[in-house]
Formats: C-alpha cells, sequence, structure tokens
C-alpha cells in the first residue's frame, strides 16, 4: 500500500511529464527535480509530504518503470547522485530540523496512549530518503563516474563538518535518541534514526578497512614499524574450533565406553574433526543447550581415552571423503596466529628478571638497553616511547604548543569534541534502546516503546496478519540491535586510535552505566536459537517485493522462512557485543573482576557453541583475562577451553593468564583504579576541550609593546569621568620608586 502511494504521489503533479523518467533527457530530469525541490517549501503539510513521497519514489528507484532488480538499483543510484546534486539532502534537513522542533506533535504523542505508525509519517519518509542517499553514496562501485566520487567526497565532508546549527549531522541524529529515550518525543522511529545514525558514522570516519589504514599512516607518522598482521586477514583465515563437550555429552561418552571396547568408536585427532565438521556449523544441540556448572561438571578432560585401555592399538579411521573439491580446500596456516606483543611493565619485569640472572645486577627503571632482547620488544619499547610523549602533553602542558597537539587530527576529533559536553545521555540513551531490544528484556510499564514504527493502527484480526506483525516486531528488535551494536563498536575504536582518553571517557560511562551486565544478560539466552532465528519474509524484501508478482502468503510459508541456516544480522550483533565487551574489559581488572561476580563463564561457554571463527576468538578472549579469578578447578574442569585459548588468541610475554600467579591477579581496592582513571580524563577534558581554563595555567605577558597594544573593554560613560579616575588612582596615590631597588 505504501509503494503504491509513492507511485500515485509522483504522479499526481500538475508538473508531471506523461512520458516514463528513464526516457527523459538528463536536463529534463534536473528540471522536474528542480520542481519537486520548489514544492517542498510549501506551507501546507499535506502537500509537502506528498512531494516527499515523490522524492522517495525517485530514491528507491523508479520501480514501476523496472524489470528486474538490477535495473531498480541501477536507477536508485543514478536519482539519489542527481537528487544530491540539485540540493535535495539540504532541503530534507531543514525539514527534519522542523519535525525534530515540532513541539505540538511532540506533546500530542506524549499525552496519547497508544502511538503507531501514523504518528510517526513525515519522519519515517525524511528519514527513508536521506537513509537511501547516505547508504547509496557511501559505497563505492567500479562503474562510479567521475562527478560521483568527486560528490562522494563532498558529501562525505558536509555531513562531517559543524554545518548544521555548529555540529556534524550525527549530533542531530543523537539528539533526536536522547529526546526519544527521556519520554519528551516517544512518536520517533527509532529504528530508521539508528541505521541513519550508524550509517552517517560509518561514512564520515570509516569502516574497519579505513581504521586499519589509519593506523598504518600513523605509524609511519611516527617513525614507527609497520604492523606484524593485518588483524583482519588473520581471523578471516582462522577456522572455528568445536564446541567444549557439556554434562550430557559426557555422561554419553562414559555410557558408551562402558559397553566394552569392541562397541567404542575409534577416536581421531580433535584436528581432523574440526576440519571435516563443518557441513552444518550452526547445529542446535536442542537438550544439550544448558551448560554445565564449572565447578561440579566436565570432571575429565573430554576426548581422553580410559586409563585402563591405553595399551588398546587404536586404529584410525579411514580419512573421510572431502566436502569440496582439492583445488578449492583451504589451507589453513600453521602455527600459531598472532604475533606476540609487549607491555612497558612486561619490559621491565623481564629486563630486570634477566639481568639479576645473568649480570648479577639491574639498571633501575633501564629500558634503553635492549641488547640480546628479541624484536617484539624493541617494536614495543619504541611503541612506549610515544606513549610517554602523549604522558608528557598531559603533565606538562607548554612543553608542546597547541598546534603540535592537533596536527595530526583524525575525523574522531570533531565528535569527540562535540560531544564532550554531554556524552553520558547519548549513552545512557543507546543501552536503553538495547535493553529494550534485547530479546531476554521483559516488557515492563516504565519501559520505553520502541515499536512506535512498526504496530499499525488497527491490530490484526486474522492469524496470518497476528504472525507477519510478530516477524516484524522481531525483525524490527534485531535491526536495533545490529544498529547499536555497530555503532557503538565504530565510535570506540574510532575514539582509541585518536586518542587514548577520548576512548577512556566512552568506555567508563559505559561502564558505568551497566553495559557489562546488560551484554551478559543479553548472551544468557539459547544463542543457537537467536543465531538461526528466522524473522524475514523474503517475497516482502525491497526490491523483489515490487517487480516480481506477490505469491500468497500463508502460515505455513510464514513458519517455513527462508533457506538460510543462520541469520547473518544476528551473528554480526553477537560479534560486535562481544568486541565491545573485550575493549571495556582489557587491562582493567576492576571490570574483569565484574565478569567473574556476574558469572560470566558459563554464558560465555554457551556462546562457543556457535561455529565461527571470529565470534569464538572474542569469547575466548573474554575467557583468557578472566581464567586467573576462577581458580583452578575451574581450569582443571576446561582442558579443552584453555587449550583453544593457547590456540587462537594472542601471547604476551610473562603472561601469566593460565596460572594466577601474577601480582594484577591479588585483589586490592579496585574503586581507586577507577577513580585514578577518571581523574586523568578530567584533566585530558580541561586542557583540550574546556574554553575557560584555570588563570593558574594562563602564560605571563612580559613585553611592555604587547601589553600596551591590547585592546580592553571600557564602559561607555568612562571618557566622561576619565580625569576623576586619573585624580583618584594615579596622582593621588604615593608611589615609593625606592621599593624597586630593595631586594625581595
Amino acid at each position: 500500500e505504501l509503494l503504491c502511494c509513492l507511485l500515485f504521489d509522483f504522479r499526481s503533479f500538475p508538473f508531471f511529464i506523461c512520458r516514463r523518467w528513464i526516457e527523459l533527457t538528463p536536463e529534463e530530469q534536473r528540471a522536474y527535480v528542480m520542481r519537486l525541490l520548489d514544492a517542498l517549501e510549501v506551507t501546507d503539510r499535506d502537500k509537502r509530504l506528498k512531494v516527499a513521497r515523490a522524492i522517495l519514489y525517485l530514491a528507491q528507484g523508479v520501480f514501476d518503470e523496472c524489470d528486474t532488480d538490477v535495473d531498480v538499483l541501477h536507477w536508485s543510484r543514478h536519482n539519489v547522485f542527481l537528487l544530491y546534486d540539485m540540493g535535495i539532502f539540504t532541503a530534507l534537513l531543514e525539514l527534519l530540523s522542523m519535525e525534530i522542533d515540532n513541539s505540538q506533535a511532540c506533546s500530542s504523542a506524549v499525552r496519547k496512549p497508544a502511538i503507531s505508525l501514523a504518528d510517526s509519517t513525515e519522519l519515517r519518509v525524511l528519514l527513508s530518503i536521506m537513509y537511501l542517499m547516505v547508504e547509496t553514496i557511501r559505497v563505492q562501485t567500479e562503474d562510479d563516474r567521475p562527478e560521483w566520487r568527486t560528490a562522494r567526497e563532498a558529501f562525505k565532508n558536509e555531513l562531517g563538518s559543524p554545518l548544521y546549527n555548529g555540529e556534524p549531522f550525527a549530533l542531530l541524529l543523537f539528539t533526536m535518541v536522547t529526546k526519544f529515550c527521556s519520554m519528551n518525543a516517544p512518536h520517533f522511529p527509532m529504528k530508521k534514526v539508528l541505521l541513519l545514525l550508524w550509517k552517517t558514522i560509518l561514512f564520515t570516519l570509516g569502516g574497519f578497512e579505513e581504521l586499519q589504514e589509519l593506523k598504518v599512516r600513523g605509524r609511519e607518522r611516527l617513525n614507527l614499524p609497520p604492523l606484524p598482521e593485518d588483524s583482519i586477514k588473520v581471523v578471516r583465515a582462522m577456522r572455528a574450533a568445536s564446541p567444549p563437550a557439556s554434562a550430557m555429552e559426557l555422561i554419553e561418552q562414559q555410557q558408551q565406553q562402558k559397553r566394552g571396547r569392541r562397541s567404542r568408536r575409534p577416536l581421531v585427532k580433535q584436528d581432523s574433526l574440526d576440519t571435516y565438521n563443518e557441513r552444518d556449523p550452526f547445529k542446535n544441540d536442542d537438550a544439550r543447550d544448558e551448560e554445565e556448572d564449572p565447578e561440579d561438571a566436565d570432571s575429565g578432560i573430554e576426548g581422553e581415552v580410559d586409563p585402563l585401555d591405553r595399551d588398546v592399538i587404536i586404529q584410525p579411521p579411514p580419512p573421510p571423503p572431502p566436502l569440496r573439491p582439492p583445488t578449492e580446500r583451504i589451507n589453513f596456516p600453521k602455527g600459531l596466529p598472532w604475533a606476540p606483543k609487549v607491555r612497558e611493565k612486561d619490559i621491565e619485569h623481564f629486563l630486570e628478571t634477566s639481568r639479576n640472572k645473568f649480570i648479577g645486577f639491574t639498571l633501575g627503571n633501564d629500558t634503553e638497553t635492549l641488547v640480546g632482547l628479541p624484536r617484539p620488544i624493541h617494536e614495543s619499547v619504541k611503541t612506549l616511547k610515544q606513549v610517554r610523549r602523549a604522558h608528557v602533553r598531559q603533565t606538562h602542558l607548554f612543553t608542546l604548543t597547541a598546534k603540535q597537539i592537533v596536527k595530526h587530527q583524525l575525523p574522531a576529533e570533531a565528535h569527540g569534541a562535540s560531544s564532550y559536553c554531554n556524552p553520558v545521555l547519548c549513552q545512557i540513551a543507546l543501552l536503553k534502546l538495547l535493553l529494550a531490544a534485547a530479546p531476554t528484556s521483559k516488557a515492563k510499564t516504565d519501559s520505553i516503546n520502541i515499536l512506535a514504527d512498526v504496530l499499525p493502527e488497527e491490530m490484526p484480526i486474522t492469524v496470518l496478519q497476528s504472525m507477519k506483525l510478530g516477524i516484524d516486531v522481531n525483525r524490527h528488535k534485531e535491526i536495533i540491535v545490529k544498529a547499536i551494536s555497530a555503532l557503538l563498536l565504530l565510535l570506540l575504536k574510532h575514539f582509541k586510535l585518536n586518542h587514548i582518553y577520548q576512548f577512556e571517557i566512552v568506555s567508563q560511562h559505559l561502564v558505568f552505566a551497566n553495559c557489562i551486565p546488560l551484554i551478559l544478560k543479553f548472551f544468557n539466552q539459547n544463542i543457537m536459537s537467536y543465531i538461526s532465528a528466522k524473522n524475514s519474509i523474503c517475497v516482502l524484501d525491497f526490491p523483489h517485493c515490487v517487480v516480481h508478482e506477490m505469491p500468497e502468503l500463508t502460515a505455513e510459508s510464514l513458519e517455513a522462512g527462508d533457506s538460510n541456516q543462520f541469520c547473518w544480522r544476528n551473528l554480526f550483533s553477537c560479534i560486535n557485543l562481544l568486541r565491545i565487551l573485550n575493549k571495556l574489559t582489557k587491562w582493567k581488572h576492576s571490570r574483569t573482576m565484574m565478569l567473574v561476580v556476574f558469572k560470566s563463564a558459563p554464558i560465555l561457554k554457551r556462546a562457543l557453541k556457535v561455529k565461527q571463527a571470529m565470534m569464538q576468538l572474542y569469547v575466548l578472549k573474554l575467557l583468557k583475562i578472566q581464567t586467573k579469578y576462577l581458580g583452578r578447578q575451574w581450569r582443571k574442569s576446561n582442558m579443552k577451553t584453555m587449550s583453544a585459548i593457547y590456540q587462537k588468541v594472542r601471547h604476551r610475554l610473562n603472561d601469566d593468564w593460565a596460572y594466577g600467579n601474577d601480582i594484577d591477579a591479588r585483589p586490592w581496592d579496585f574503586q581507586a583504579e577507577e577513580c585514578a582513571l577518571r581523574e586523568s580524563i578530567e584533566k585530558f577534558n580541561s586542557r583540550r576541550y574546556d574554553k575557560n581554563q584555570n588563570g593558574e595555567f594562563t602564560p605571563v605577558d612580559n613585553c611592555l609593546q604587547s601589553v600596551l597594544g591590547q585592546r580592553v573593554e571600557l564602559p561607555e560613560d568612562f571618557h566622561y569621568s576619565y580625569e576623576m579616575w586619573l585624580e583618584r588612582e594615579v596622582f593621588s596615590q604615593p608611589i615609593q620608586w625606592e621599593g624597586l631597588l630593595q631586594k625581595p
């Protein structure tokens, strides 16, 4: 129905040309868009909505005149660049600002007991056009015209610069998020706002590949050696491991062993199992989803032969047939996948131990003498010198000029400076939305309503309509989780690359807003069912639904869903949330203890059942940082998990993660650690962003000509009483010139 309305609004204007859009010349198309742009400035709200729908029809590729999906995408791309060239985005931004500031619509939505799609029609149309423009222009293709590439760079700079009321476009969208979560505008369509916000940040700051390029350029600028590996390529080359055995599997193994030696199946190496068990990577163990308690289960090492039968020669089975032709077989790299890294504390401890052992004396805190040490230590010492320079900027404010500090400013600096004033509200609002969209959350009366832009005015009355609405609601929540997780991860990575204290600001606010237990609560579910969920209707996907004939929907077809074994959207969200949790807890022992207190180990072990290499990697990282706190019995009962950590996670010099003998594993005042970090963050903020700095750090101007040349603000009536001021303040005051000759 909505698509028919778009087509009707496009053809209902008096200046509509009775020819097909794809048959018009470029000049005629530009003239038509110019008339649409003029019609957007009318005062009648209904007429503006019709014009906006006509523009949306153009941005969607004039699907009524196309025969295939490829034609729709081609004309959509062509029309989007035409709309941007004609200035449509700026006009839409003005209309969006008007809708945001529309107090009448906000107050009406607050008073309504139930909000539906009809309350956000104008906003949804505007946000849909802007999302199509941002996403279409952001994606590069090989056949892009030179003028399109120029337009892409111009649009990127326009979105990232403070052109919209003195702030970037992304902060305007953040304002919509905070306004929605504060219950001042419950009719805002949050799914579309979050998607547009995510794509805007992705476009202006860059994705993971752009982050890698920024890292490489930053190391070249600081005369550091290149990175030993590309983390993206390393993770892509990794393969998933078999999940740890559950209690039910161990019981079955013991029962099979008791049946006799002849009935026992011969054992093979774990590597062989991992290689040939990837036909169904997301096979669900229905009765084995509930994980065992780590203290009383997993009493033995998985896959170990009975000690009484070790003298029996186990014949390996014949090799199974390959799943793919030999030419297409993937050759996985041998050895550990990651190059080791070193910290400053590790270097000092290593040098002190080595010098005591071989030389008989130490050199204090000397980390410059590196004779005989391996190459990773050399590279880490060079990196630590750059860290010390940042520390000099923090403690000695006048040793470096402001030009040196902001000389190499990254795109994230503009967002960091703009969000400095009120970053807490934005992050709390995102976490509120994430909590409301989580599948484990329960509906509460005081929680925010994220379904305002998916529920119709009239509730369904048939079973088929109810099933379709249920799928839409679940898909709606999954998209919100995907957008928020990707947005938070991008911001954390870019802020960390720009300046470590910007990253610490955001991460500490997230921790104080209970982000760690929220993510653990998200994973405290049947994660296999969540990843294999089928909350989509393929025949209703755009542009398939407007090009092909619509088949009749039945309850059976909706229950069957699509043919995919898993949902990429949910897998993407899970990996992002695990990466966020890793970034919040890395090298923060107080936050690592939060993982232990909230009993995250069985929750994370359950997530290892998903046989996807990247997801397993970040689960193993989270398990590694807390193994020293879990005790010897847990490590003894989970030897397969410990082995997977050793094989897949990066190692560090003197890394004592498996034994718990490190000083950092001992308890101390964790609150002092967060307070010290908070103090350093506040100093960084006052030095870098606070315009009203303390006068104690203001340099004194000792140049007479400079002081006399300064312009002094005087009251308007000062020249009337100038002679009286001279008599009172200058001539009548005795001056003791001999005081200048006395020593202080």
